[in-house]
Protein backbone atom coordinates (compact mmCIF):
# COMPACT_ATOMS: atom_id res chain seq x y z
CA UNK A 1 0.00 0.00 0.00
CA UNK A 2 1.44 3.35 -1.02
CA UNK A 3 -0.11 6.79 -0.81
CA UNK A 4 2.29 9.63 -1.45
CA UNK A 5 2.58 12.73 0.70
CA UNK A 6 1.36 14.53 -2.41
CA UNK A 7 -1.73 12.33 -2.52
CA UNK A 8 -2.62 13.09 1.08
CA UNK A 9 -1.77 16.79 0.78
CA UNK A 10 -2.95 18.47 -2.41
CA UNK A 11 -3.02 22.17 -3.23
CA UNK A 12 -6.53 23.14 -4.18
CA UNK A 13 -9.48 25.42 -3.58
CA UNK A 14 -12.26 25.66 -1.03
CA UNK A 15 -14.71 24.97 0.30
CA UNK A 16 -14.66 21.15 -0.06
CA UNK A 17 -12.12 18.64 -1.30
CA UNK A 18 -14.75 16.02 -2.08
CA UNK A 19 -17.49 18.37 -3.28
CA UNK A 20 -15.44 21.12 -4.97
CA UNK A 21 -12.01 19.77 -5.88
CA UNK A 22 -13.23 16.24 -6.65
CA UNK A 23 -15.87 17.27 -9.22
CA UNK A 24 -13.38 19.64 -10.87
CA UNK A 25 -10.85 16.80 -11.11
CA UNK A 26 -13.54 14.45 -12.44
CA UNK A 27 -14.46 16.97 -15.13
CA UNK A 28 -10.80 17.29 -16.13
CA UNK A 29 -10.55 13.51 -16.40
CA UNK A 30 -13.66 13.43 -18.57
CA UNK A 31 -12.13 16.00 -20.92
CA UNK A 32 -9.06 13.76 -21.23
CA UNK A 33 -11.36 10.83 -22.01
CA UNK A 34 -12.98 12.90 -24.74
CA UNK A 35 -9.61 13.92 -26.19
CA UNK A 36 -8.64 10.25 -26.46
CA UNK A 37 -11.93 9.30 -28.10
CA UNK A 38 -12.45 8.95 -31.88
CA UNK A 39 -15.92 10.51 -31.69
CA UNK A 40 -16.85 14.03 -32.74
CA UNK A 41 -18.51 15.86 -29.87
CA UNK A 42 -20.90 18.80 -29.85
CA UNK A 43 -22.14 19.12 -26.27
CA UNK A 44 -21.83 18.22 -22.59
CA UNK A 45 -24.24 17.17 -19.85
CA UNK A 46 -23.90 16.10 -16.25
CA UNK A 47 -25.79 15.05 -13.14
CA UNK A 48 -24.87 15.23 -9.45
CA UNK A 49 -26.09 12.54 -7.05
CA UNK A 50 -26.27 11.77 -3.34
CA UNK A 51 -24.31 14.09 -1.12
CA UNK A 52 -23.01 16.00 -4.15
CA UNK A 53 -26.62 16.94 -4.85
CA UNK A 54 -27.80 17.60 -1.30
CA UNK A 55 -24.97 19.97 -0.32
CA UNK A 56 -23.72 20.78 -3.79
CA UNK A 57 -24.90 24.39 -3.86
CA UNK A 58 -23.29 25.25 -0.52
CA UNK A 59 -20.09 23.50 -1.55
CA UNK A 60 -20.02 25.12 -5.02
CA UNK A 61 -20.14 21.69 -6.67
CA UNK A 62 -21.96 23.03 -9.70
CA UNK A 63 -19.46 25.87 -10.09
CA UNK A 64 -16.52 23.47 -9.76
CA UNK A 65 -17.97 21.06 -12.32
CA UNK A 66 -18.64 23.85 -14.81
CA UNK A 67 -15.13 25.23 -14.42
CA UNK A 68 -13.66 21.73 -14.68
CA UNK A 69 -15.47 21.20 -17.98
CA UNK A 70 -14.02 24.52 -19.12
CA UNK A 71 -10.49 23.24 -18.42
CA UNK A 72 -9.75 24.54 -14.91
CA UNK A 73 -7.89 22.30 -12.42
CA UNK A 74 -7.46 22.84 -8.65
CA UNK A 75 -3.66 23.02 -8.55
CA UNK A 76 -3.42 26.02 -10.91
CA UNK A 77 -6.80 27.59 -10.15
CA UNK A 78 -7.00 31.35 -10.73
CA UNK A 79 -10.13 32.93 -9.23
CA UNK A 80 -10.12 36.02 -11.47
CA UNK A 81 -9.92 33.91 -14.63
CA UNK A 82 -12.57 31.56 -13.23
CA UNK A 83 -15.05 34.40 -12.67
CA UNK A 84 -14.53 35.62 -16.22
CA UNK A 85 -14.98 32.09 -17.57
CA UNK A 86 -18.21 31.54 -15.64
CA UNK A 87 -19.67 34.77 -17.00
CA UNK A 88 -18.71 33.82 -20.56
CA UNK A 89 -20.21 30.32 -20.20
CA UNK A 90 -23.43 31.75 -18.80
CA UNK A 91 -23.77 34.09 -21.77
CA UNK A 92 -22.63 31.75 -24.56
CA UNK A 93 -23.99 28.43 -23.23
CA UNK A 94 -20.74 26.82 -24.35
CA UNK A 95 -17.24 25.81 -23.27
CA UNK A 96 -14.08 25.46 -25.34
CA UNK A 97 -11.54 23.30 -23.47
CA UNK A 98 -8.04 22.97 -24.90
CA UNK A 99 -7.83 20.27 -27.57
CA UNK A 100 -11.60 20.05 -28.07
CA UNK A 101 -14.11 21.96 -30.21
CA UNK A 102 -16.55 24.47 -28.79
CA UNK A 103 -19.13 22.40 -26.91
CA UNK A 104 -22.72 23.39 -26.12
CA UNK A 105 -23.25 23.54 -22.38
CA UNK A 106 -26.00 25.46 -20.61
CA UNK A 107 -25.20 25.34 -16.86
CA UNK A 108 -28.85 25.63 -15.85
CA UNK A 109 -30.21 23.00 -18.22
CA UNK A 110 -27.29 20.63 -18.70
CA UNK A 111 -26.11 20.15 -15.10
CA UNK A 112 -28.79 18.47 -12.98
CA UNK A 113 -28.96 18.10 -9.20
CA UNK A 114 -30.54 14.66 -8.89
CA UNK A 115 -31.82 14.34 -5.31
CA UNK A 116 -33.74 11.13 -5.94
CA UNK A 117 -31.12 8.72 -7.26
CA UNK A 118 -27.99 7.91 -5.25
CA UNK A 119 -25.38 6.07 -7.28
CA UNK A 120 -24.37 2.66 -5.85
CA UNK A 121 -20.61 3.11 -5.44
CA UNK A 122 -20.33 6.05 -3.06
CA UNK A 123 -22.35 8.89 -1.55
CA UNK A 124 -20.49 11.39 -3.76
CA UNK A 125 -21.45 10.34 -7.29
CA UNK A 126 -21.67 12.19 -10.59
CA UNK A 127 -22.30 11.31 -14.23
CA UNK A 128 -20.69 13.20 -17.09
CA UNK A 129 -21.84 12.80 -20.68
CA UNK A 130 -20.79 14.05 -24.10
CA UNK A 131 -23.24 14.35 -26.98
CA UNK A 132 -23.12 14.48 -30.76
CA UNK A 133 -24.63 17.14 -33.02
CA UNK A 134 -28.09 15.54 -32.67
CA UNK A 135 -27.89 15.71 -28.87
CA UNK A 136 -27.49 11.94 -28.42
CA UNK A 137 -25.13 10.75 -25.66
CA UNK A 138 -22.12 9.05 -27.25
CA UNK A 139 -19.75 9.03 -24.24
CA UNK A 140 -20.69 8.55 -20.60
CA UNK A 141 -18.68 8.05 -17.43
CA UNK A 142 -19.62 7.72 -13.76
CA UNK A 143 -17.20 9.27 -11.27
CA UNK A 144 -17.03 9.04 -7.49
CA UNK A 145 -15.35 11.70 -5.36
CA UNK A 146 -14.21 9.52 -2.48
CA UNK A 147 -12.75 12.21 -0.21
CA UNK A 148 -9.67 14.40 -0.05
CA UNK A 149 -9.87 15.25 -3.75
CA UNK A 150 -9.46 11.59 -4.78
CA UNK A 151 -11.62 10.60 -7.76
CA UNK A 152 -12.34 7.14 -9.15
CA UNK A 153 -14.43 5.97 -12.08
CA UNK A 154 -17.07 3.35 -11.35
CA UNK A 155 -14.79 0.76 -12.97
CA UNK A 156 -11.81 1.77 -10.85
CA UNK A 157 -13.91 1.68 -7.69
CA UNK A 158 -15.25 -1.77 -8.54
CA UNK A 159 -11.71 -3.00 -9.15
CA UNK A 160 -10.56 -1.67 -5.78
CA UNK A 161 -8.13 0.79 -7.33
CA UNK A 162 -7.83 3.22 -4.42
CA UNK A 163 -4.05 3.50 -4.29
CA UNK A 164 -1.27 4.31 -6.71
CA UNK A 165 -0.06 1.30 -8.67
CA UNK A 166 3.60 1.96 -9.39
CA UNK A 167 7.05 0.66 -8.61
CA UNK A 168 7.46 -1.33 -5.37
CA UNK A 169 8.43 0.62 -2.28
CA UNK A 170 10.79 -0.58 0.48
CA UNK A 171 8.25 -0.24 3.31
CA UNK A 172 4.77 -1.14 2.01
CA UNK A 173 2.96 -1.17 5.36
CA UNK A 174 -0.84 -1.25 5.17
CA UNK A 175 -1.59 -1.37 8.89
CA UNK A 176 -0.18 0.22 12.02
CA UNK A 177 1.06 -3.17 13.21
CA UNK A 178 3.02 -3.66 9.99
CA UNK A 179 4.34 -0.10 10.25
CA UNK A 180 5.67 -0.70 13.77
CA UNK A 181 7.10 -4.10 12.86
CA UNK A 182 8.96 -2.61 9.89
CA UNK A 183 10.24 0.26 12.02
CA UNK A 184 11.57 -2.18 14.62
CA UNK A 185 13.17 -4.46 12.03
CA UNK A 186 14.78 -1.63 10.07
CA UNK A 187 15.76 0.64 12.93
CA UNK A 188 14.09 3.54 11.10
CA UNK A 189 11.41 5.86 12.38
CA UNK A 190 8.13 6.38 10.51
CA UNK A 191 9.30 9.50 8.67
CA UNK A 192 12.46 7.73 7.49
CA UNK A 193 10.46 4.79 6.14
CA UNK A 194 7.96 7.08 4.47
CA UNK A 195 10.78 9.17 2.94
CA UNK A 196 12.37 6.01 1.54
CA UNK A 197 9.03 5.11 -0.05
CA UNK A 198 8.68 8.58 -1.57
CA UNK A 199 12.23 8.53 -2.95
CA UNK A 200 11.55 5.12 -4.50
CA UNK A 201 8.85 6.81 -6.59
CA UNK A 202 10.77 10.00 -7.44
CA UNK A 203 13.91 12.04 -6.86
CA UNK A 204 15.06 13.63 -3.62
CA UNK A 205 15.04 17.18 -5.03
CA UNK A 206 11.46 17.03 -6.29
CA UNK A 207 10.27 15.68 -2.96
CA UNK A 208 12.07 18.42 -1.01
CA UNK A 209 10.66 21.13 -3.29
CA UNK A 210 7.18 19.65 -3.21
CA UNK A 211 7.01 19.38 0.56
CA UNK A 212 8.38 22.91 0.94
CA UNK A 213 5.62 24.18 -1.33
CA UNK A 214 2.97 22.36 0.70
CA UNK A 215 4.02 24.12 3.89
CA UNK A 216 4.35 27.45 2.08
CA UNK A 217 0.76 27.21 0.82
CA UNK A 218 -0.47 26.10 4.26
CA UNK A 219 1.30 28.93 6.05
CA UNK A 220 0.25 31.53 3.47
CA UNK A 221 -3.33 30.40 4.02
CA UNK A 222 -2.94 30.89 7.78
CA UNK A 223 -1.54 34.38 7.23
CA UNK A 224 -4.34 35.42 4.87
CA UNK A 225 -6.91 34.21 7.35
CA UNK A 226 -5.27 36.01 10.26
CA UNK A 227 -5.32 39.31 8.40
CA UNK A 228 -8.73 39.22 6.70
CA UNK A 229 -12.07 40.10 8.22
CA UNK A 230 -15.60 40.45 6.89
CA UNK A 231 -18.55 38.15 6.22
CA UNK A 232 -18.19 34.71 4.66
CA UNK A 233 -20.17 33.98 1.48
CA UNK A 234 -23.13 31.61 1.35
CA UNK A 235 -26.00 33.44 3.01
CA UNK A 236 -25.51 32.57 6.67
CA UNK A 237 -23.73 35.89 7.36
CA UNK A 238 -21.05 34.08 9.35
CA UNK A 239 -18.49 36.61 10.53
CA UNK A 240 -14.78 35.92 10.17
CA UNK A 241 -13.28 35.80 13.68
CA UNK A 242 -9.66 34.75 13.20
CA UNK A 243 -8.35 38.28 12.62
CA UNK A 244 -10.06 39.68 15.71
CA UNK A 245 -8.85 36.84 17.92
CA UNK A 246 -5.34 37.09 16.51
CA UNK A 247 -5.22 40.86 17.03
CA UNK A 248 -6.31 40.38 20.66
CA UNK A 249 -3.72 37.65 21.25
CA UNK A 250 -1.00 39.85 19.78
CA UNK A 251 -2.02 42.73 22.03
CA UNK A 252 -1.96 40.51 25.12
CA UNK A 253 1.59 39.29 24.55
CA UNK A 254 3.92 40.45 27.30
CA UNK A 255 1.06 41.65 29.50
CA UNK A 256 1.45 38.80 32.04
CA UNK A 257 -2.28 38.13 32.19
CA UNK A 258 -1.75 34.73 33.84
CA UNK A 259 -4.00 32.90 31.37
CA UNK A 260 -2.38 29.53 30.58
CA UNK A 261 -5.35 28.54 28.41
CA UNK A 262 -4.27 31.20 25.89
CA UNK A 263 -2.14 28.63 24.05
CA UNK A 264 -5.40 26.89 23.11
CA UNK A 265 -6.59 30.15 21.57
CA UNK A 266 -3.42 30.30 19.44
CA UNK A 267 -3.97 26.77 18.16
CA UNK A 268 -7.62 27.49 17.45
CA UNK A 269 -6.98 30.78 15.67
CA UNK A 270 -4.45 29.20 13.30
CA UNK A 271 -6.96 26.49 12.39
CA UNK A 272 -9.89 28.90 12.10
CA UNK A 273 -7.84 31.18 9.84
CA UNK A 274 -7.38 28.31 7.38
CA UNK A 275 -10.99 27.21 7.45
CA UNK A 276 -12.31 30.73 7.03
CA UNK A 277 -10.14 30.98 3.92
CA UNK A 278 -11.49 27.61 2.79
CA UNK A 279 -15.09 28.73 3.36
CA UNK A 280 -14.37 31.80 1.22
CA UNK A 281 -13.16 29.60 -1.66
CA UNK A 282 -9.49 30.41 -1.16
CA UNK A 283 -6.42 28.30 -1.86
CA UNK A 284 -5.84 25.60 0.76
CA UNK A 285 -4.07 22.27 1.11
CA UNK A 286 -6.22 19.20 1.68
CA UNK A 287 -5.03 17.75 4.98
CA UNK A 288 -6.51 15.22 4.36
CA UNK A 289 -9.65 17.11 3.23
CA UNK A 290 -10.67 20.74 2.82
CA UNK A 291 -13.25 20.55 5.58
CA UNK A 292 -10.45 19.49 7.94
CA UNK A 293 -7.70 21.55 6.28
CA UNK A 294 -6.99 23.72 9.33
CA UNK A 295 -6.03 21.08 11.89
CA UNK A 296 -2.61 20.00 10.65
CA UNK A 297 -1.31 23.46 9.60
CA UNK A 298 -2.42 24.81 12.98
CA UNK A 299 -0.49 22.14 14.89
CA UNK A 300 2.60 22.59 12.72
CA UNK A 301 2.45 26.38 13.17
CA UNK A 302 1.99 25.86 16.92
CA UNK A 303 5.11 23.69 16.94
CA UNK A 304 7.21 26.21 15.00
CA UNK A 305 6.07 29.32 16.87
CA UNK A 306 5.42 28.10 20.40
CA UNK A 307 7.54 25.02 21.16
CA UNK A 308 11.06 25.75 22.45
CA UNK A 309 13.74 24.24 20.24
CA UNK A 310 11.43 23.81 17.25
CA UNK A 311 13.14 23.84 13.86
CA UNK A 312 11.90 24.24 10.30
CA UNK A 313 14.20 21.35 9.38
CA UNK A 314 11.59 19.09 10.99
CA UNK A 315 8.72 20.15 8.70
CA UNK A 316 9.37 17.30 6.27
CA UNK A 317 9.36 14.74 9.08
CA UNK A 318 6.08 16.17 10.36
CA UNK A 319 4.42 15.90 6.95
CA UNK A 320 5.87 12.46 6.24
CA UNK A 321 4.68 11.03 9.54
CA UNK A 322 1.25 12.62 9.21
CA UNK A 323 0.88 11.28 5.66
CA UNK A 324 1.77 7.77 6.82
CA UNK A 325 -1.06 7.83 9.35
CA UNK A 326 -3.47 9.42 6.89
CA UNK A 327 -2.69 6.70 4.38
CA UNK A 328 -3.57 4.01 6.92
CA UNK A 329 -6.90 5.67 7.68
CA UNK A 330 -7.79 6.11 4.03
CA UNK A 331 -6.73 2.60 3.04
CA UNK A 332 -8.52 0.85 5.90
CA UNK A 333 -11.51 3.14 6.51
CA UNK A 334 -12.31 6.53 4.97
CA UNK A 335 -11.43 10.23 4.99
CA UNK A 336 -14.79 11.19 3.45
CA UNK A 337 -17.44 12.97 5.52
CA UNK A 338 -20.11 11.80 3.10
CA UNK A 339 -19.05 8.22 3.72
CA UNK A 340 -18.26 8.17 7.44
CA UNK A 341 -19.11 11.54 8.99
CA UNK A 342 -16.74 14.14 10.40
CA UNK A 343 -14.85 11.50 12.39
CA UNK A 344 -13.34 10.63 9.00
CA UNK A 345 -12.32 14.23 8.30
CA UNK A 346 -11.44 16.19 11.45
CA UNK A 347 -10.80 12.93 13.32
CA UNK A 348 -8.33 11.76 10.69
CA UNK A 349 -6.71 15.21 10.52
CA UNK A 350 -6.29 15.28 14.29
CA UNK A 351 -4.69 11.82 14.28
CA UNK A 352 -2.31 12.85 11.50
CA UNK A 353 -1.36 16.09 13.26
CA UNK A 354 -0.88 14.33 16.60
CA UNK A 355 1.44 11.80 14.97
CA UNK A 356 3.43 14.52 13.20
CA UNK A 357 3.87 16.57 16.36
CA UNK A 358 4.83 13.55 18.45
CA UNK A 359 7.44 12.57 15.86
CA UNK A 360 9.16 15.97 15.66
CA UNK A 361 9.22 16.19 19.45
CA UNK A 362 11.29 13.02 19.64
CA UNK A 363 8.59 10.38 19.94
CA UNK A 364 9.35 6.75 19.13
CA UNK A 365 7.29 4.96 16.46
CA UNK A 366 5.27 3.37 19.27
CA UNK A 367 4.56 6.78 20.83
CA UNK A 368 3.62 8.20 17.43
CA UNK A 369 1.14 5.38 16.86
CA UNK A 370 -0.25 6.00 20.35
CA UNK A 371 -0.66 9.72 19.67
CA UNK A 372 -2.62 9.01 16.48
CA UNK A 373 -4.75 6.46 18.29
CA UNK A 374 -5.66 8.85 21.11
CA UNK A 375 -6.62 11.65 18.73
CA UNK A 376 -8.75 9.47 16.45
CA UNK A 377 -10.39 7.53 19.29
CA UNK A 378 -11.81 10.71 20.78
CA UNK A 379 -13.44 11.78 17.53
CA UNK A 380 -15.31 8.48 17.04
CA UNK A 381 -18.96 9.00 16.19
CA UNK A 382 -18.61 12.64 15.14
CA UNK A 383 -21.28 13.49 12.58
CA UNK A 384 -21.04 15.75 9.53
CA UNK A 385 -24.06 18.07 9.64
CA UNK A 386 -23.06 21.44 8.14
CA UNK A 387 -25.69 24.14 8.47
CA UNK A 388 -27.07 25.08 5.04
CA UNK A 389 -24.55 22.71 3.47
CA UNK A 390 -21.76 25.25 3.95
CA UNK A 391 -18.31 24.38 5.32
CA UNK A 392 -18.73 26.97 8.06
CA UNK A 393 -20.87 25.89 11.02
CA UNK A 394 -19.68 23.84 12.88
CA UNK A 395 -16.69 23.12 10.63
CA UNK A 396 -14.53 26.19 11.31
CA UNK A 397 -14.52 25.90 15.12
CA UNK A 398 -14.34 22.12 14.88
CA UNK A 399 -10.91 22.41 13.25
CA UNK A 400 -9.70 24.48 16.18
CA UNK A 401 -10.81 21.84 18.66
CA UNK A 402 -9.30 19.13 16.47
CA UNK A 403 -5.94 20.91 16.68
CA UNK A 404 -6.18 21.17 20.46
CA UNK A 405 -7.00 17.45 20.72
CA UNK A 406 -4.04 16.63 18.47
CA UNK A 407 -1.59 18.50 20.69
CA UNK A 408 -3.08 16.94 23.83
CA UNK A 409 -2.86 13.48 22.26
CA UNK A 410 0.79 13.97 21.32
CA UNK A 411 1.59 15.24 24.81
CA UNK A 412 -0.11 12.27 26.48
CA UNK A 413 1.70 9.83 24.20
CA UNK A 414 5.06 11.44 24.94
CA UNK A 415 4.38 11.03 28.67
CA UNK A 416 4.17 7.27 28.13
CA UNK A 417 6.45 4.63 26.63
CA UNK A 418 4.25 3.70 23.68
CA UNK A 419 2.45 0.83 25.39
CA UNK A 420 -1.32 1.33 25.46
CA UNK A 421 -4.56 -0.61 25.60
CA UNK A 422 -6.31 0.22 22.31
CA UNK A 423 -4.26 -0.18 19.09
CA UNK A 424 -4.59 2.34 16.27
CA UNK A 425 -5.72 -0.38 13.85
CA UNK A 426 -8.67 -1.16 16.14
CA UNK A 427 -9.70 2.50 16.26
CA UNK A 428 -9.50 2.83 12.47
CA UNK A 429 -11.66 -0.27 12.04
CA UNK A 430 -14.10 1.06 14.65
CA UNK A 431 -14.31 4.32 12.75
CA UNK A 432 -15.07 2.42 9.55
CA UNK A 433 -17.82 0.41 11.24
CA UNK A 434 -19.27 3.49 12.94
CA UNK A 435 -19.38 5.32 9.62
CA UNK A 436 -21.12 2.37 8.00
CA UNK A 437 -23.77 2.30 10.74
CA UNK A 438 -24.23 6.10 10.88
CA UNK A 439 -27.54 7.32 9.47
CA UNK A 440 -27.20 8.99 6.08
CA UNK A 441 -28.68 12.25 7.33
CA UNK A 442 -25.60 12.73 9.52
CA UNK A 443 -23.14 12.21 6.67
CA UNK A 444 -22.74 15.51 4.82
CA UNK A 445 -26.29 15.73 3.52
CA UNK A 446 -27.42 18.55 5.85
CA UNK A 447 -30.61 16.56 6.49
CA UNK A 448 -30.06 16.12 10.24
CA UNK A 449 -28.28 17.37 13.34
CA UNK A 450 -27.23 20.99 13.54
CA UNK A 451 -28.27 21.52 9.94
CA UNK A 452 -31.95 21.17 10.85
CA UNK A 453 -31.89 22.35 14.47
CA UNK A 454 -30.21 25.71 13.89
CA UNK A 455 -32.15 28.41 11.99
CA UNK A 456 -30.15 29.28 8.88
CA UNK A 457 -31.95 32.36 7.70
Amino acid sequence: MFLSVFDMFKVGIGPSSSHTMGPMVAAARFLDLMRDSPFEFAGLRGSLHGSLAFTGVGHATDRATILGLAGFVPDTYDNEKAEAALLAIKESHSVTPDGLPTLHFDPKADLVFDYDHTLPGHANGMILMATDAQGDVILRQVYYSIGGGFVLTEEELAAGKATDEGAPVPFPFKSAVEMLDMAKASGKNIAEMKRANEIARGCVDSFAKGSARLWQVMNDCIERGLHTDGILPGGLSVRRRAKGIHDALQAERGMNLNAPHTINDWMSVYAMAVNEENAAGGQVVTAPTNGAAGVLPAVLRYYLDHVPGASETHIEDFLLTAAAIGGLVKFNASISGAEAGCQAEVGSASAMAAAGLCAVMGGTPEQVENAAEIALEHHLGMTCDPVAGLVQVPCIERNGLGAIKAVSAASLALRGDGRHFVPLDAVIETMRQTGHDMHEKYKETSLGGLAVNVPNC
